[in-house]
């Protein structure tokens, strides 16, 4: 049975987000031989590149102004 969502549904971004890192870790996995090193992980949320972004937003922001 095929459920069709209503016009109009909200998303859940954050979720969505989520998602598609777990699929990506659960890919990274399995292309492994062994198992994944924190670095690995790191690179595959793209946590340096999270880090980088909240790092220029805080010097967009100047001090006090988060």
């Amino acid at each position: 049975m095929t459920r069709v969502a209503p016009l109009g549904m909200v998303q859940d971004h954050v979720a969505l987000a989520e998602i598609e890192l777990c699929g990506d870790l659960i890919i990274a996995a399995s292309a492994a031989q062994g198992r994944l090193s924190l670095e690995s992980i790191d690179e595959v949320l793209r946590v340096a590149e999270a880090r980088t972004a909240v790092q220029e937003s805080g010097r967009r922001a100047g001090p006090g102004r988060r």
